[in-house]
């Protein structure tokens, strides 16, 4: 627990909101000077007991409950950014999951001008998988000459006939991830559709139901028919939008010619640092 940061993030917070907005009257007892909301009147709002929200924002609530963190932010109407800061004061950890559930679909425009320029394929997707921008070296990638509307589907059962190896070298680390998704986004209609499509497919089905870890792509690579330049294998690259949780944006360094075996991708680090430090 960071008290001090906690405390500051949560004040200032709590500084923005008049009781005005929610029915109530600003307090006038003696020393009252602070704006926003009191300490007693948050506890008042959320329903819980006398002096609860008094004891998280004094970091005095040894691992607060997700809940009430929860409900404080939603509350302050803290960003995810803020909610992840949040979560990280107070327990020393990210959060299980997105603040609200619409997070995730939406980023700053910016990010159509930034893979724009990006020289090899790339493309964001948002967390539902859902294409939201991508530049033309990642339309070319694709026999129809267009990228696909949803990259998960895609990858799961539209595009098989293109990804090489698609039943060892793509489904088995797919299947995961979309298993992962749906257990933090159980609601998400797009995921869903995608699974009931995923257990109709008797080949996918069988890969589905084996299961299997949630495995990053980070640095994997992968074979694929690249529809201009032929079989060969991209090497993903994947950063996190932070304004919308659970969104990605992939960059695929493709390269012609026969996928190399027994090869592991090489590792990055700042100079004058070890890795097993």
């Amino acid at each position: 627990m960071n008290r001090h940061a906690l405390k500051k993030l949560l004040k200032d917070r709590r500084a923005l909101i008049s009781p005005e907005s929610h029915g109530l009257s600003r307090p006038t007892g003696r020393g009252r000077r602070a704006p926003g909301l009191s300490q007693g009147q948050v506890d008042e709002l959320l329903g819980y007991a006398d002096r609860t929200y008094q004891r998280l924002e004094s970091g005095n609530y040894p691992h607060p409950p997700v809940d009430l963190l929860r409900d404080v932010a939603r509350l302050y109407g803290m960003n995810e950014q803020e909610w992840i800061s949040l979560c990280r004061y107070a327990r020393g950890e990210d959060p299980p999951g997105p603040l609200y559930d619409t997070s995730g679909h939406a980023l700053p425009a910016a990010w159509a001008d930034a893979v724009a320029g990006i020289t090899h394929a790339a493309y964001v997707t948002d967390a539902s998988w859902n294409l939201v921008t991508c530049n033309d070296r990642f339309h070319a990638l694709f026999e129809s000459g267009k990228a696909p509307a949803n990259t998960m589907r895609w990858m799961l059962l539209d595009g098989r006939d293109q990804l090489i190896e698609w039943d060892t070298a793509w489904a088995p680390l797919v299947m995961p991830q979309l298993q992962a998704a749906l257990a933090q986004r159980p609601e998400d209609k797009v995921l869903r559709q995608i699974e009931a499509d995923v257990l109709a497919d008797p080949a996918a089905r069988l890969l589905y139901e084996k299961g299997g870890a949630s495995i990053h792509p980070d640095g994997d690579e992968r074979p694929i028919r690249h529809a201009i330049e032929g079989p060969g294998w991209v090497t993903m690259c994947v950063a996190q939008p932070l304004a919308a949780p659970g969104s990605r944006c992939m960059i695929l360094v493709f390269r012609s010619g026969p996928r190399r075996a027994g090869t592991r991708p090489r590792m990055l680090q700042a100079p004058g640092t070890r890795l097993d430090a």
